[in-house]
């Protein structure tokens, strides 16, 4: 017996969907915004020529990305309140994100912080400015331009990513399409349209992330 598709009871509870990729999209960002600063701080300590600031880096680098991300959420929300470290779901999931991308993002801003040129920090010194100055007004503008098209990548993989939050029961676009799915046994077409939910965010998240790219272009 043939399988017929009726996605009547997908569209009642679309709403539900669409609420759930919104969070979704919140986890996303959260996570990348916190990930970049942990990044960033994280690549200048790998490029650092003192050892107690570029091996704690390394470690750190080392041990997360060597991690499944679902281990490290399951960690973080089951194991953590045994240790006292109490956390919401929403909380424990956005901060075990952001840890986990900010070791990817760390590898990409030190490729980033080691593609400037030397030229630009000396002549930041023969002007005047302080190392923390070129830092701020001269490096790291520059690096995050350099970088723009791997941050945007990281972006939009986070965001599926934030499909595991299910996992602890935090109600992102997954969660909610699992329940739709259980209380109307409509697998094929809930997944359906949670997949194509998916795909359509991604492609306008990639498509802002490019027109970003192109306004920031220098001319040649």
């Amino acid at each position: 017996m043939g399988y017929t598709l009726n996605f009547s009871a997908v569209w009642r509870s679309f709403d539900q969907l669409l609420w759930g990729l919104l969070l979704s999209l919140e986890l996303a960002i959260g996570a990348i915004l916190i990930g970049a600063v942990i990044g960033l701080v994280t690549a200048f300590g790998l490029i650092s020529k003192s050892g107690w600031a570029r091996r704690p880096a390394a470690l750190y680098v080392t041990v997360i990305r060597n991690l499944p991300i679902l281990v490290l959420i399951l960690f973080s929300y089951f194991a953590l309140p045994q240790m006292g470290v109490r956390l919401g779901k929403i909380e424990s999931f956005v901060a075990t994100l952001a840890i986990y991308s900010g070791a990817y993002l760390a590898e990409v801003f030190r490729a980033g912080l080691l593609s400037i040129p030397n030229g630009l920090k000396e002549a930041g010194l023969a002007i005047g400015l302080t190392p923390m100055q070129i830092r701020t007004s001269i490096v790291i503008p520059l690096m995050f331009r350099n970088v723009l098209p791997s941050l945007s990548s990281t972006l939009i993989s986070l965001f599926k990513d934030t499909s595991l939050a299910a996992a602890i029961a935090v109600p992102e676009l997954t969660f909610e399409a699992r329940k739709i799915n259980v209380e109307t046994f409509r697998v094929v077409e809930t997944w359906i349209v949670a997949s194509c939910l998916y795909v359509a965010t991604c492609t306008v998240l990639a498509a802002l992330m490019r027109m970003v790219e192109r306004r920031l272009v220098i001319s040649r």
